[in-house]
C-alpha cells in the first residue's frame, strides 16, 4: 500500500464516524481540508489506542510507539503515513508526545465532570497548541478541545466514560444518558478555537443535544450547525 492509500484509509476511518463532515467541510478553507482530515485521523488513532478494547495493554504499546514517532517529527523524521501531511508543520510535536502518558491514564473512570476534564487537559492543551499552528488560530482553546475529546470517548468508548458521580445520580442503566446531558451543557459551541474545531465541536454538541452521542445528525441540521460554528 502506498503512503497515499494508507493516508486515505485512516481518513476514511474517521469519516465513517463523522459522515456529517461531508456537508460541514464546505465551511473549511479548501487549502486546509487535507490537513484537517489527516489531523483528525491522527487524533482518532491516539484516542482509540488510549480508550479502546477491554485489554489496555495493546493500546499502551501503541501509544508508546507514538511517543517515539512524534518525538521524531520534531526532528524531521517520520515513519507513519499521516506524517507525510502533518510533520512538515512546525507544531509542538514534543508537547503532544509528552501528553500521551496522561491520555493513557485517562482510561480510568473519572470521579465527576471536573475530574473528566482534568484527565484529558494535558492532551487537550497539546492538541490546542498544535491546532493554533496548523490552522493559524487563537490561543485558549483547551476547554473546547477537552469537551470534544470527552464526547469522542462517550460516543466510541463508553464503557468507563460516565463519571462515578453520574452513576450515583442516575444508576448504572441511565448513567450514560446523564453524562450525555452533562456534556451537552459543557459542549456548547465556542469561538475560542480554530474553525475546524468549532465546526466539529458544533456537530458533537448537536449529537449530544439529541441524546445520541454516536448518531450522526441529519444533513440539513449539520449544515446549519456547521455554518453557525464557522461564523464563530
Amino acid at each position: 500500500m502506498s503512503d497515499q492509500e494508507a493516508i486515505g484509509s485512516f481518513i476514511n476511518k474517521w469519516r465513517a464516524r463523522w459522515p456529517e463532515w461531508s456537508v460541514a467541510e464546505v465551511f473549511i478553507p479548501r487549502g486546509q481540508r487535507e490537513t484537517v482530515l489527516a489531523w483528525m485521523a491522527l487524533l482518532q488513532e491516539l484516542t482509540d489506542a488510549a480508550w479502546g478494547g477491554s485489554d489496555p495493554r495493546p493500546g499502551e504499546a501503541k501509544l508508546g510507539w507514538w511517543v517515539e514517532e512524534l518525538q521524531g517529527w520534531s526532528r524531521g523524521i517520520r515513519r507513519h503515513p499521516l506524517g507525510q501531511v502533518l510533520q512538515k508543520f512546525p507544531g509542538p510535536w514534543m508537547q503532544l508526545a509528552a501528553a500521551l502518558p496522561q491520555l493513557r491514564d485517562s482510561r480510568e473512570r473519572p470521579v465527576d465532570a471536573a475530574d473528566a476534564f482534568a484527565q484529558v487537559q494535558p492532551f487537550a492543551a497539546a492538541v490546542a497548541a498544535i491546532e493554533e499552528i496548523l490552522f493559524d488560530g487563537p490561543a485558549g482553546a483547551e476547554e473546547t478541545v477537552a469537551a470534544n475529546l470527552l464526547h469522542m470517548r462517550l460516543a466510541h468508548h463508553p464503557a468507563d466514560a460516565a463519571p462515578l458521580q453520574a452513576l450515583a445520580q442516575a444508576g448504572e442503566g441511565a448513567a450514560l444518558a446523564e453524562w450525555t446531558r452533562q456534556l451537552a451543557a459543557a459542549q456548547a459551541p465556542s469561538g475560542a478555537a480554530v474553525r475546524s474545531r468549532r465546526v466539529l465541536g458544533g456537530l458533537a454538541w448537536a449529537r449530544l443535544r439529541r441524546g445520541e452521542a454516536v448518531q450522526p445528525v441529519p444533513a440539513l441540521q449539520a449544515l446549519w450547525v456547521a455554518w453557525r460554528a464557522a461564523r464563530g
